[in-house]
Order: structure tokens, then C-alpha cells, then sequence
């Protein structure tokens, strides 16, 4: 089973207020994206290296209620606070060639398995009924896409690459199994602290840190 990051979300109060605030520490204008129809939200995208994405996702307030939660707790009222502050990150997203094989044999619960579909591309993920993030968006959604190229070969090209994702946590070793039997755990870097998720990433502004 091959996993690998597929991209990164960070969260805004609205897209124009994350690119806006995004735009002075990035030195980048992330561009518009596309819409979930199913969870009512929309964003902004851009390549990310190694055929990974940024994602900037906010509440499409065009959009009607979504008949469920939405995802990366963005219906919470404490995200919303935190939202309205400055964009963060909210979650990391890891692609895998067997879906269905990884949610069945995890011991962590993952959600369930939401198909979606743009086009003539369609794509399968993680996301819990709720639309909490497991361990606090620590550990990251899953997601299959349809036999293709990736998506982030369409996207814009800004010179923002992700370097690292780091994960704090005050019990690092509990954690870390979690992310081993997940088959995660050369994809981040772990240390002890408060419940923490940040993304570094090289950018026209040099070394950048978003969490």
C-alpha cells in the first residue's frame, strides 16, 4: 500500500480574507480553485512540489446548508473563532492506492468513505459523519483519486513548496504508534507539546511556517 501527501488544507474565515492575509506572508496570490457542492464550501489551490497541493478552504456563503457536517470541523464554533483570527491550518490529506483496505484494517477511526465528483475526475475520502478531524487534524484524511494524472499538475506553479508537516502532541509516543499503523509516520515529524499541526513551506518570502 503506497501513501504519500496528497495536499494540505488551511482554513479561512472567508477566501478573500485568507488570501488576503495569505498574500504578504506567502508573497503569492493563492488562485481560486473550485466548489464542494456536498460539503457547501470552496477554495483556492496552487501546486505544492511533489505532486501535492495548498489548499485555502472556507464556508461557501453562496452555497446552500449541506445536508451533513461539513469537513475539517469547519462548522465548529471554536474553528469559526479561531477562523476569524487569521487563516490555519486545519488539515493534511494522504493519497493511497487501496482505500478501501486501509479504512477496514485501521484501529483508528477514520470516518466514512465520501465519493466525490468533478467532472470527469472523481475522488474518495476520509470524513467523519461529524466532521471532526481524528486527533484534532493529527492525523490526516485519506483520500483515492480516479485512475489520471494528479490534480495538482493543473494547478498554478508559485513557488511554494511544502517542506515539512510538524505534529505536537504532549503524549508524542502514543501518537506516533497511531501514525505508524496508519503507515504515516515518515511523512511528518513529531514532537512533544501542546496539540499542534503546522505546515513549512519555502516560498518567494523564504521559510514560511503556517499552523
Amino acid at each position: 500500500m503506497t501513501c504519500k501527501i496528497d495536499h494540505f488544507a488551511i482554513g479561512a474565515s472567508s477566501l478573500a480574507a485568507g488570501v488576503a492575509a495569505l498574500e504578504p506572508v506567502l508573497g503569492v496570490v493563492v488562485p481560486y480553485g473550485s466548489k464542494h457542492t456536498l460539503m457547501s464550501t470552496h477554495n483556492c489551490v496552487m501546486q505544492a512540489g511533489n505532486e501535492s497541493f495548498f489548499e485555502l478552504i472556507a464556508i461557501d456563503p453562496d452555497a446552500p446548508d449541506p445536508s451533513r457536517a461539513r469537513w475539517f470541523t469547519l462548522d465548529f464554533p471554536e474553528t469559526k473563532a479561531k477562523l476569524e483570527a487569521r487563516p490555519r491550518a486545519l488539515c493534511w490529506v494522504v493519497s493511497t492506492d487501496n482505500l478501501d483496505d486501509l479504512v477496514a484494517s485501521s484501529n483508528v477511526p477514520l470516518g466514512e468513505i465520501v465519493t466525490f465528483v468533478r467532472g470527469n475526475r472523481s475522488w474518495r475520502l476520509t470524513v467523519p459523519k461529524d466532521g471532526h478531524l481524528p486527533e484534532d487534524g493529527l492525523l490526516p484524511a485519506f483520500i483515492e483519486w480516479s485512475p489520471g494524472p494528479h490534480p495538482s499538475t493543473a494547478h498554478q506553479n508559485l513557488d511554494v513548496t511544502l517542506q515539512q508537516i510538524r505534529l505536537s502532541h504532549p503524549a508524542p509516543r502514543g501518537l506516533n504508534a497511531k501514525l505508524t499503523s496508519l503507515g504515516v509516520n515518515h511523512l511528518v515529524e513529531v514532537a512533544m507539546g501542546e496539540v499542534g499541526l503546522s505546515f513549512v513551506l519555502e516560498t518567494p518570502k523564504g521559510e514560511v511556517i503556517i499552523d
